[in-house]
Order: C-alpha cells, then sequence, then structure tokens
C-alpha cells in the first residue's frame, strides 16, 4: 500500500483538492485502469490552515436535498467549517472531483483530513 500526505499549508482548497483525487484515482501510476481502485491512502494534513479568501467565508454555499419538497438546505462555508470543520470542506471537494460511479465511495475511504 502507498501512503501519500499533501500538506495544505498556503494552498488553496481546490487545489489540494485535485491532487488528492489524482492520488486517490491512481492517476499518477502507470497502472492506471478506471475499473480498479489503487491500493493507496491519502491524507491531507494542515487542513486549518489552507489559504483561502475571506469574501469566500460569506459567499460560497454548500446546498442538501432531503428528496422532499422544500427540503433543500443552504449553508455559507464559514458555517460549514463551525459544523463539520475543515475536513468536511476538503471531503466534499474531493468527492465532488471523484468519478460518479460504484469506486467513489471505496475511494472515499482511503482519504483521512487532519487538522
Amino acid at each position: 500500500m502507498k501512503e501519500y500526505t499533501i500538506d495544505a499549508t498556503n494552498k488553496a482548497v481546490g487545489r489540494v483538492a485535485t491532487e488528492a483525487a489524482v492520488l486517490l484515482m491512481g492517476k499518477n501510476t502507470p497502472e492506471f485502469r478506471k475499473n480498479i481502485a489503487p491500493d493507496v491512502k491519502v491524507t491531507i494534513e494542515n487542513a486549518s490552515k489552507v489559504k483561502y479568501n475571506p469574501k469566500k467565508l460569506k459567499q460560497k454555499l454548500y446546498q442538501r436535498y432531503s428528496g422532499y419538497p422544500g427540503g433543500r438546505k443552504e449553508r455559507t462555508m464559514e458555517e460549514q467549517i463551525g459544523v463539520k470543520g475543515y475536513q468536511g470542506i476538503f471531503e466534499k471537494a474531493v468527492y465532488g472531483m471523484l468519478p460518479v460511479n460504484k469506486l467513489r465511495s471505496v475511494l472515499m475511504k482511503k482519504l483521512t483530513v487532519t487538522d
């Protein structure tokens, strides 16, 4: 099993998430195959030291939907950090960058985020 560590200090959330998604899918190896999850583990360290625009804290929205009429809920980035921490921000970003198939949940289990 290969283990990768990404330091998020003074990096943008999207840049770190992109790097993590590529490593989780195994696109950095010559043995890359779309239908097989590689045996890797990715750790994102210093998530709370990430660089972000203060304006984005108020403007960026995280949405979820319960499936019922009127069931859409929104949180700003500031509220999301308060509830889920920086871990939730990175998990949501990486989750959106992975392919939408049965491997997505398998790959997400191989991601850990530490503050």
